[in-house]
C-alpha cells in the first residue's frame, strides 16, 4: 500500500472512531494490517482518534434565530429556522443528508426502484419507536407521506410527493411508493424538512399536535418565541445522541447570541453576525465552523402585481444590484453570486457555462425604458432575523439601483412573524433558502406554478412542462439539457433577483466537537448537531 493510499485510509478510520463507528481495538487491527507498527498504531489512534472519540453527557444548550411565537407542530407548516432545527432534534425522516452532503438511511435502511424509476421500495428500521414507545410501523410511514398528499393537504411539500399515486405497506416493515411517472430524485427529496415520520391515528391520519416524534431527543417543554427544552429519547434507533440533554433558546437578536456563546449561556449558535466574525475567531474559547453551501437569498416580486408584472421591470432591478459589491460588504466574502436562478455551483447539475448577469445600471436604464417608464419607486421588506445584515444588504441594494433611477425604499420588518405576516404577503421582500440537495427539489417548491410557497406567483408554461419531463428523464445528458434551460428561462423571464448563495456561518465554544464534515444542507450540521455532535 502506498504513503498516500495509507494515509488516506487512516484519515478515513479516524474519521469512523470520531464518531463512534470504530473502537480502538478494530482501528490498531486495521493499522497494523496496512502496514503501521504496533507502537505507530497506537500513537495514531491517541493523535487522530481518541482524542476527539464521541463522550455522553451534558446539557447542550443552542442560542437560535429566526424562531418565532408563531411557530408550531404541523410538519406542513414548517418555514422558519426554529422549526426546522426542532423538527431534526426530535423527529427522524426516512432518509437524511450525510455530514459529508451525500444521501443515507435514517427510519429507512435501504431502497430500490425499478428501472424506470416509477416504483420505490423502502425497507424500514424495525428497531425504531417513538418517544411513547410505540414501534414504528408501514403505517405510520404510510400516514406521515399521506400527511402532504391529497387535495385537502395544507402542506407545503404537497409539491414534492405530487407524483405519488399510492403506498401500500408490504409485510411489517417495508412500503412500496408507486408514482405516475419515474421520480428519479425520490430518496432525496424523502430528506426534506417537512416530512418528518409520525406516528399514525387509527384513521390513517398523523398525530403531530402531541409532539411526539421518532427522533434523537423528546419534548419535556415547548414555549413557542421562547424556547424548547428535550432530554435524550433512550429508543433512538441510531447511533449518537451523545448529550443528555438539549435546550434551545430563540435569541433571535445577533448581539444577544454572540454575547450569551461568549458568556458560557450557550455552547453554540445557529448563526452569527459576519461584521464580528473575525474577531471572534480570534478568542481561543470559540470555534466558527463557515459551511459554502446553496442557501439562497431570494428576493422575489410578485409577478401577478405591478409592476413587476412587465418583465423589463424585472430585469431592470436584477441589473440593478452590484453582487460582488454585496458579497464584499456585507458577507465579508462569506457567498457565492447568484445569477438569479436557484441552482447552486454545488448543486448536480449547476450550468456553469450561462454567463454571469453583472451590474449594469445602463442595461437597466434600458429595461425600464422598455417598460415605458423613467423611474421607478419600489418597496423591499426584510427583517435581520431572517439573516443578520439582511436590511443592510437591502440599503446597499437601493443605493446600487439609484443609479439606474430606482428608488428602493427599505421596509424594516418585525423579526417575529416574518414568515406568516410578510413572506407570501408582500410582493418584494428578503428570503433567505436553506439548501436543497437537487434542482428538482427546489424548482418544485418554489417556482412550480401550483406550488404553495411559488413566491413570485410566477407562471411559465414551458417551464413547467420540462419540470415535468426532467423529474422522470433517467438520461443524465438529456436531464442536464432540461434544466439549463430551465434555469435560462428563470434568469431571464422569472420573478426573483437572487444576489447569492451564502455560506452557513456559525459558532461554538471549544469544548463542543463533531466530525471532519459538516452537511451543507441547513445551519448547525444540517440540523442534526444535536445528535451528531458531543462535548469533547
Amino acid at each position: 500500500m502506498s504513503d498516500n493510499n495509507r494515509d488516506d485510509l487512516i484519515d478515513r478510520m479516524a474519521a469512523e472512531a470520531k464518531r463512534g463507528r470504530l473502537s480502538r481495538r478494530d482501528f490498531m487491527h486495521y493499522a497494523i494490517a496496512a502496514g503501521v507498527t504496533a507502537s505507530g498504531a497506537s500513537g495514531l489512534w491517541t493523535s487522530k482518534a481518541a482524542l476527539a472519540a464521541p463522550k455522553r453527557g451534558g446539557i447542550f444548550k443552542v442560542g437560535v434565530h429566526d424562531k418565532n411565537t408563531s411557530d408550531q407542530m404541523d410538519p406542513g407548516k414548517y418555514a422558519a429556522v426554529g422549526e426546522i432545527q426542532l423538527a431534526h432534534a426530535h423527529r427522524s425522516y426516512l432518509t437524511e443528508i450525510t455530514p459529508e452532503n451525500g444521501l443515507g438511511p435514517d427510519m429507512a435502511l435501504e431502497w430500490t426502484a425499478t428501472p424506470d424509476a416509477k416504483v420505490w421500495t423502502f425497507k424500514l428500521n424495525t428497531k425504531a419507536t417513538f418517544h411513547n414507545g410505540k414501534k414504528f410501523t408501514p403505517e405510520d410511514a404510510i400516514a406521515s407521506l399521506n400527511h402532504h398528499r391529497g387535495e385537502k393537504t395544507t402542506s407545503a411539500a404537497k409539491p414534492l410527493l405530487a407524483a405519488v399515486t399510492d403506498i401500500k405497506a408490504m409485510g411489517d416493515d417495508t412500503i412500496v411508493v408507486e408514482l405516475s411517472q419515474g421520480f428519479a430524485d425520490l430518496p432525496w427529496v424523502l430528506t426534506d424538512y417537512h416530512l418528518v415520520m409520525l406516528p399514525a391515528n387509527a384513521d390513517g391520519t398523523v398525530d403531530w399536535e402531541s409532539g411526539i416524534g421518532a427522533g434523537p431527543y423528546k419534548i419535556t417543554k415547548n414555549d413557542p418565541g421562547v424556547g424548547t427544552s428535550l432530554v435524550r429519547h433512550d429508543g433512538w434507533h441510531r447511533e449518537g445522541a451523545y448529550f443528555d440533554e438539549i435546550e434551545m433558546i430563540q435569541l433571535n437578536d445577533p448581539n444577544a447570541r454572540q454575547t450569551s456563546l461568549l458568556t458560557g449561556g450557550v455552547n453554540a449558535v445557529t448563526q452569527i453576525d459576519l461584521k464580528t466574525a473575525a474577531l471572534m475567531g480570534r478568542n481561543p474559547n470559540i470555534a466558527i465552523d463557515d459551511v459554502p453551501s446553496g442557501s439562497a437569498i431570494t428576493l422575489p416580486m410578485f409577478t401577478d402585481v405591478a409592476p413587476f408584472d412587465n418583465n423589463d421591470v424585472r430585469l431592470a432591478l436584477k441589473y440593478a444590484i452590484d453582487r460582488n459589491d454585496i458579497i464584499e460588504k456585507i458577507m465579508f466574502g462569506r457567498a457565492s453570486a447568484g445569477n438569479d436562478f436557484h441552482v447552486s455551483p454545488g448543486m448536480p447539475y449547476f450550468p456553469a457555462d450561462i454567463p454571469q448577469r453583472e451590474y449594469d445600471p445602463e442595461k437597466a436604464k434600458f429595461h425600464l425604458k422598455q417598460a415605458g417608464m423613467d423611474s421607478l419607486s419600489v418597496s423591499l421588506s426584510a427583517a435581520d432575523s431572517v439573516l443578520p445584515g439582511a436590511v443592510d444588504m437591502c440599503v446597499l441594494y437601493a443605493e446600487h439601483a439609484k443609479k439606474a433611477g430606482i428608488e428602493i425604499k427599505v421596509v424594516r420588518e418585525p423579526s417575529d412573524g416574518y414568515w406568516s405576516d410578510v413572506w407570501l404577503k408582500k410582493p418584494f421582500v428578503f428570503v433567505k433558502w436553506g439548501a436543497r440537495p437537487t434542482p428538482d427539489n427546489m424548482f418544485t417548491l418554489a417556482y412550480k406554478d401550483d406550488a404553495a410557497w411559488n413566491e413570485s406567483h410566477w407562471q411559465n408554461e414551458r417551464f413547467n412542462e420540462l419540470l415535468l419531463q426532467a423529474k422522470a428523464e433517467i438520461d443524465q445528458e438529456r436531464r442536464a439539457a432540461m434544466y439549463h434551460e430551465m434555469c435560462m428561462i428563470a434568469r431571464d423571464e422569472g420573478g426573483t433577483v437572487i444576489p447569492m448563495f451564502t455560506n452557513f456561518t456559525y459558532a461554538r465554544t471549544k469544548d463542543v466537537a463533531h466530525g471532519p464534515n459538516l452537511a451543507s444542507s441547513w445551519e448547525l450540521d444540517g440540523g442534526r448537531a444535536y445528535h451528531r455532535w458531543w462535548f469533547a
